[in-house]
């Protein structure tokens, strides 16, 4: 991806200072409520559950590509739309929906940093007005791309690869088999634990730690920007987050895996640990 670190994450103040720009759009992907109770001037509303699909029991897959086309043209979104995304849980949301557009090339993007806490936090102005995006006059014509993208095949042979770190993004207890959303638990054999919420700093808004800090905490799990990265959770869903934070941090070779454990542990030929 061409994003830079100062452009795929963007501080609350910078984006107050954005609103008015042309071809900015602001999508907010809080739950509904919050949206309609307050939220960043000009933002519009977009349900998470518009961007994932599912085959049950696998949860958190993209969605087939004709019905994010038509999501995108609703919204007014091509190529040349910045989209700048934020939600009510420190980015995992909207995360998911920023990687869901750089599997299609989409290369404008930003995250919010600490999303609508560090927003209010910051004494910046709120909006309760709904907005609505203008859409585009033509279909927008998209493909996924696979260079993003990892599926259970593609990661059963990379199980014994050294330049390969699966990276698992769940909670201790999912990753250890204690809690378990699916017919089996467990982890991948040879993953790497690191939970999405580590990325943040809890004391400061659910913003992102210091990069040398983040840096510093993933290399001592052998997780490097040398290497092919593998993100995943139960759906999708947190790891996207992982993906945008390892992006931001300058890492190349980054890939998400929809459906996640919802696909991998409830596959009965899948190897676990």
């Amino acid at each position: 991806m061409s994003n830079t670190p100062t452009t795929l994450i963007l501080e609350p103040k910078i984006v107050n200072g954005m609103i008015s720009e042309e071809n900015i759009l602001i999508v907010d992907l809080c739950q509904a409520d919050t949206y309609i109770t307050a939220h960043i001037p000009g933002a519009v509303f977009l349900d998470y559950n518009w961007i994932v699909t599912g085959q049950k029991p696998r949860m958190g897959l993209l969605p087939e590509i004709h019905q994010l086309a038509r999501i995108l043209t609703a919204y007014g979104i091509d190529s040349d739309t910045h989209v700048i995304a934020y939600d009510d849980e420190g980015g995992g949301r909207a995360c998911r929906f920023l990687w869901t557009l750089q599997t299609i090339g989409h290369q404008r993007l930003s995250l919010i940093n600490g999303g609508i806490q560090a927003w209010t936090a910051e004494g910046l102005e709120m909006d309760q007005q709904i907005h609505f995006p203008q859409p585009l006059t033509q279909t927008r014509e998209i493909n996924y791309s696979n260079e993003l993208i990892a599926d259970k095949g593609y990661i059963k042979q990379k199980l014994n690869d050294s330049n390969t770190v699966i990276l698992d993004a769940r909670s201790a207890p999912e990753f250890n088999g204690i809690k378990v959303f699916a017919a089996r638990g467990g982890h991948i054999p040879g993953a790497v634990h690191y939970e999405w919420t580590n990325a943040m700093d809890k004391n400061n808004n659910l913003k992102l730690k210091d990069n040398s800090q983040l840096l510093n905490d993933l290399a001592e799990l052998g997780i490097t920007p040398d290497k092919n990265i593998i993100c995943h959770c139960q759906s999708h869903h947190r790891s996207a987050h992982t993906c945008i934070v390892l992006n931001y941090l300058g890492f190349k070779n980054v890939q998400g895996y929809p459906g996640s454990w919802s696909d991998w542990g409830n596959d009965p030929d899948t190897p676990i640990d």
